[in-house]
Parts: C-alpha cells; sequence; structure tokens
C-alpha cells in the first residue's frame, strides 16, 4: 500500500467517531420520538417544520425553502405537510407572483402545538443531554460538529 492509499482511509480512531455519531444521533432521535409518542403528540418531523415556519421573519415559507431548512426530502415533506395540514397545524396559500407556488402557514393551532411538543422535547433534551454533559462540554461538542459539516 503507498501513502495516497494509506491517507485516503479513515484511522481506526476517525472510524469509531463515526460510529459513535451515528449510534448517538439514532439513540438520541429514538429517546426524543418516545417522548412525543408517550404524550400522543406528532413526530419530531413536525416540530422541525413548525419551528423553520415560526423562524421564518415573515411567518411563512415556501415548501423548497422548508426542504432546505429541515434537510428533508420532497416527497416525505409534501406528505407530512398533506398531514399537518388536514392537523389543521399549518395552512397554504397561494403565492401572489407565482400561481403555481403555495406559502405554507403555521395557524395558530399549530403555534399551540409546537409550544406544547417543546415541553415534551426540552424535558426529553435536557435529560438526554444536558444531565450528561455540562454548558462548555455542549458548546465544544458542537464546535466540534460544525468542523465537520463546513464545507459540505
Amino acid at each position: 500500500m503507498d501513502r495516497r492509499d494509506a491517507k485516503m482511509k479513515p484511522s481506526p480512531a476517525v472510524t469509531n467517531a463515526w460510529i459513535s455519531i451515528m449510534r448517538t444521533q439514532q439513540l438520541l432521535l429514538a429517546a426524543m420520538e418516545r417522548a412525543l409518542k408517550a404524550e400522543n403528540l406528532p413526530p419530531l418531523g413536525w416540530y422541525d417544520v413548525m419551528l423553520e415556519l415560526s423562524r421564518a421573519e415573515s411567518g411563512r415559507l415556501r415548501p423548497f425553502e422548508i426542504e432546505e431548512r429541515t434537510l428533508m426530502a420532497q416527497h416525505n415533506l409534501s406528505r407530512l405537510l398533506d398531514r399537518m395540514e388536514k392537523a389543521e397545524l399549518v395552512e397554504r396559500a397561494v403565492h401572489a407572483e407565482d400561481a403555481r407556488g403555495r406559502w405554507v402557514i403555521l395557524t395558530a393551532k399549530g403555534r399551540a402545538m409546537q409550544a406544547a411538543m417543546w415541553r415534551v422535547y426540552a424535558a426529553a433534551l435536557q435529560r438526554h443531554v444536558g444531565e450528561k454533559i455540562d454548558d462548555e462540554q455542549a458548546s465544544q461538542l458542537s464546535d466540534l460538529m460544525s468542523r465537520l459539516t463546513r464545507g459540505l
């Protein structure tokens, strides 16, 4: 094996870090989902959409903007928005400059649901993360994770 080949392969430490990242992500997401489900609340993806809508300066986003911010696939987002609209958590409105385009708007019922979900989500986040690492460690972890996504 020449030096170029060796450089292209991750070290055991890098491989173990990757495995740890993936396992941790899966276990923490599952814990958050269980907490929401135990309270008969919608899945975390619903919260993510409502959060992005509530963060939007105009209070509304186009579906492709939600897709970009949540990293959801378009077909998954479309179905999710259909379910959220049926539950009256969001509404769709015609885009004035683009008759084919739609705005997605968080309803009052959606804002109430987001708040209810956050109470459960926040408690689970504190239990599974905040009680295990302090703020300094959380900042360090966040900085390390940001390094991994730079340039992607």
